[in-house]
């Protein structure tokens, strides 16, 4: 029997659910709770800065009252990494400094994020070949239990048709290769490979939506 989903504006008590969601698909798709000692220092970058910077882009689907996915994004990027650089990661860079204890860190991945407070990937480039077309980026994870019923595909309608309405001409996003399920998700919903990396992929899709 299919669960009915809600799709509704993100709201301020999500944010638990956001770190919790973040952190049971943050494996490229799979729980990584068993890599992380601190449970939150994934949410910490790819979840929730974007409640923080801005709220109207943050989408959530839940069951039975329980956020269970979500999907978030910035419309301007480079707007988004000065802000980040400005205002997020200095308080995180302290909660997290560099060297890390390594009796505090769990797996390559923990490592990793860590690394990513402090040397952010795009800090150096704000305006790659392809970001003025596709300016906007996203992320978006679902627990299984909403997974395979198209919530995945409300989720992304309702995100970039509220881009469309303000103008925004496209939206990329990251994929790591291992993510196949994803990366077909993204394929039928339009997006195509901007650029390939040592992560993973860059995928971008042209608006209005349907483009």
């Amino acid at each position: 029997m299919a669960v009915a989903v809600l799709v509704r504006p993100g709201c301020g008590p999500d944010l638990p659910y956001f770190y919790e969601i973040c952190l049971r698909t943050g494996d490229a798709g799979k729980d990584a709770s068993g890599l992380f000692y601190d449970p939150l220092l994934l949410g910490q970058y790819y979840a929730a800065p974007y409640f923080f910077y801005d709220p109207s882009l943050c989408f959530v689907a839940e069951d039975k009252g329980i956020p269970q996915g979500y999907i978030l994004a910035a419309q301007d990027t480079g707007a988004f990494n000065l802000w980040m650089e400005k205002v997020w990661l200095p308080p995180l860079r302290g909660r997290y400094p560099e060297p890390y204890p390594k009796e505090r860190i769990k797996s390559p991945l923990e490592e990793r994020l860590v690394s990513l407070l402090h040397r952010p990937p795009l800090s150096a480039d704000l305006a790659p070949a392809w970001g003025s077309a596709y300016p906007a980026h996203l992320h978006i994870d679902m627990l299984p239990a909403i997974q395979g019923q198209g919530t995945g595909k409300a989720l992304m309608r309702i995100l970039l048709e509220t881009l469309e309405r303000r103008g925004c001409p496209g939206v990329h996003l990251g994929v790591s290769k291992a993510n196949t399920r994803a990366i077909a998700f993204y394929g039928k919903r339009g997006f195509s490979v901007l650029q390939e990396h040592e992560q993973g992929l860059v995928l971008g899709k042209t608006l209005p939506e349907g483009a």
